[in-house]
């Protein structure tokens, strides 16, 4: 029996010249003005994920940075980033204040699929910001009724995209704009589905292609950068479409540019890269 051949629209690729920018800023802006980024995550032995993530969304003008994880990580990211909040929560109950001041959350970075969590992205899912949800919030989505927030992210790379969908990651790779658009809409988010060829889909059937980067991204905490790209832009006032667009675009051409080096390239050399990138494309001032 000849299958159903699954309708679709071609993915428009990122073009900088049409990708959304940010506004100039005033010179009388202050800190309140570009938003609060709230990155949660980093169990036992993962710690470096979420700093990864908040030093990204610093560097790419969020106002406010802090940090929700392990308290044993605490010093270690007051060393490393003195300019981000950093907090340590040992239950979910001591993650509520900072939520209610955060503007945009990033969760899954680190997280865990233990008891420690899950209890913290419950409480997580249950507050209204725009979120971006990564790494293990994904697998624990798999197995939690959960609903992400209007205007939230969501980045699988194909394994943990074929685990929300219940199929093969071979599977994912056959049809990756049908398996974006289908997690886009069966969450009501963005889908940014990883890999060579970055696809980002909308719940609409929106879907975009990113063909850049390098081959010496394929390292750890290359995802967690993105996550906190995407989360300042996020802060700093684009909806979740624009924000996937540019965050993708701009971390895929600084490792397309740093990765003519060869191999080695560590995740955070991305982020001086992706700043002056983000300058390039929308300068801080006219």
């Amino acid at each position: 029996m000849p299958q159903t051949k699954r309708p679709t629209n071609p993915a428009h690729p990122l073009v900088a010249r049409d990708l959304p920018g940010l506004a100039a800023r005033k010179p009388s802006a202050h800190k309140g003005d570009f938003g609060h980024a709230l990155v949660v995550g980093g169990d036992l032995g993962t710690g470096g994920s979420v700093l990864l993530s908040a030093e990204a969304a610093l560097r790419c003008g969020t106002g406010l940075v802090s940090v929700a994880t392990r308290p044993e990580h605490v010093v270690a990211g007051l060393a490393r980033l003195p300019e981000v909040m950093c907090l340590g929560v040992s239950s979910a109950n001591q993650l509520v204040g900072v939520l209610e001041r955060a503007s945009v959350v990033v969760v899954g970075p680190g997280l865990g699929q233990a008891a420690w969590g899950r209890s913290l992205l419950s409480v997580v899912a249950r507050s209204p910001q725009a979120q971006v949800w990564d790494a293990d919030a994904l697998n624990l989505l798999d197995g939690e009724p959960l609903a992400l927030p209007a205007g939230s992210i969501l980045t699988p790379h194909p394994g943990e995209a074929a685990r929300l969908l219940g199929i093969s990651t071979e599977a994912v790779q056959a049809d990756r704009p049908w398996a974006a658009r289908k997690l886009a809409r069966r969450h009501a988010s963005v889908c940014v589905l990883k890999g060579a060829g970055t696809l980002i889909a909308g719940p609409e059937g929106e879907l975009a292609l990113c063909n850049r980067g390098h081959s010496a991204m394929a390292g750890a905490g290359f995802g967690d950068v993105l996550t906190g790209v995407l989360a300042a832009l996020l802060a700093q006032g684009l909806d979740a479409w624009q924000a996937a667009q540019l965050g993708v675009w701009l971390h895929a051409c600084a490792g397309e540019r740093l990765g003519v080096q060869g191999r080695g390239l560590a995740a955070s050399d991305l982020i001086p890269v992706i700043r002056k990138l983000l300058e390039e494309h929308s300068a801080c001032q006219a």
